[in-house]
């Protein structure tokens, strides 16, 4: 016979879900912890944005569940509601309007009376967003450009400065648009963001890599100049390809030190097709702006020395399991994903459009670039070394 499933949550339990979403768990992995279903988890994770509710406390001259419970038992006394307060140390009018919002003398309950009263203590303070119009037209504009909250709440501090009522944080517009309770963002804004995600999902939450094959005469990362991973010097990329259904394929080509991306339409993922088109597109690319290339363990780049001898690029290639070691290419595939969906054919794209969907990416501040567009990061690289 199969576990019983329990129609509510204590509020330990939900303290302890909480725990465990923010410590980076899935829903199933909390669901066997508490000995639930998965369903009920997830309902109560969307309910809240992913985003964990401000803990509610009772103000200390509220009366308390003990306190509920000496006034039922005085009433089933038939003591008067003047001797009730003076017992519980509490003014007869707190007694008296206590008693009638909750069914009178007779029907009065200390566990449902203070239910209720719980019930009714949650008022949360109205959101900054629905308290100025005007900053809430300039979040939700951006929003429909495609900007972040990171870059809105970076861009609103530099060209706000002086003016409070046009700043606002990254989080709060976050909790705007996945806690729909609020009504102030649009959910319709949701479709904008990167990740197309219902909820927020927990920073320390970690995914498996996959497995690659072996690459001939392959450099490892380990062999990479320091300061090539410290970011010093420009000139340095990184590189991956997005899988989309057919099976279709883009490269995806990242600056390091600028962030700066390329899209490259690839017809197939064989090793020659890959390389002989992101030789074209790097020969483009203004002289020594392209010094060398991290790939991952792929075997579509297992012609690295062909790429190399075309285009005097060293190549190096990650460890396997390895996707932080491209940490840049790795975020921004994630944020292509909001153009080159999953599960869908990429095949469909021309260069002029991935170009275009570079572009915007390119154009839009980027919070560990100061706020500054990556664009304009590469074309003060492009200059200073001209």
């Amino acid at each position: 016979m199969g576990r019983m499933r329990r129609p509510w949550m204590t509020s330990s339990e939900k303290n302890e879900l909480w725990r465990r979403w923010r410590e980076g768990e899935s829903a199933t992995e909390i669901a066997r912890g508490l000995e639930r279903d998965g369903s009920s988890i997830k309902q109560v994770v969307i309910a809240d944005g992913g985003i964990a509710p401000k803990p509610y406390r009772r103000s200390r001259l509220a009366l308390t569940t003990s306190d509920r419970e000496e006034i039922s038992r005085h009433l089933a006394q038939g003591r008067s509601l003047r001797a009730i307060g003076r017992a519980l140390g509490r003014a007869p009018s707190t007694i008296s309007r206590e008693v009638g919002r909750n069914r009178g003398r007779l029907g009065y309950r200390a566990a449902a009376a203070d239910r209720r009263a719980w019930r009714h203590s949650r008022r949360p303070k109205p959101c900054r967003l629905s308290r100025h119009p005007a900053l809430r037209r300039a979040v939700a504009g951006r929003l429909a450009h495609q900007w972040s909250p990171q870059q809105i709440s970076g861009w609103l501090r530099q060209a706000f400065p002086s003016d409070a009522d046009m700043q606002v944080s990254h989080e709060t517009i976050y909790r705007s648009l996945f806690v729909q309770s609020r009504g102030v963002l649009k959910r319709e804004l949701l479709s904008h963001l990167r990740r197309q995600r219902r909820y927020r999902h927990a920073c320390h939450a970690t995914r498996v890599g996959q497995r690659r094959g072996q690459i001939v005469d392959a450099v490892s990362i380990s062999e990479r100049p320091a300061d090539v991973a410290d970011r010093a010097i420009p000139g340095h990329w990184e590189g991956d390809l997005l899988t989309g259904a057919g099976p279709s394929y883009v490269a995806t080509l990242v600056e390091r030190q600028s962030r700066y991306v390329m899209l490259v339409r690839l017809p197939n993922k064989e090793t020659q097709t890959v390389v002989r088109a992101l030789a074209r597109r790097v020969r483009r690319l203004p002289q020594g702006l392209m010094q060398s290339l991290t790939w991952d363990r792929g075997n579509e780049f297992a012609a690295h020395r062909t790429f190399t001898l075309a285009t005097n690029v060293a190549v190096y290639f990650c460890d396997p399991q390895s996707p932080w070691q491209r940490g840049s290419n790795e975020n921004t595939n994630g944020l292509l994903r909001q153009y080159l969906k999953h599960r869908t054919d990429l095949s469909v794209h021309t260069q002029a459009q991935l170009d275009a969907i570079a572009h915007r990416l390119n154009t839009r501040p980027r919070l560990t670039l100061g706020f500054e567009t990556p664009a304009v990061k590469l074309a003060a690289i492009v200059a200073s070394t001209g």
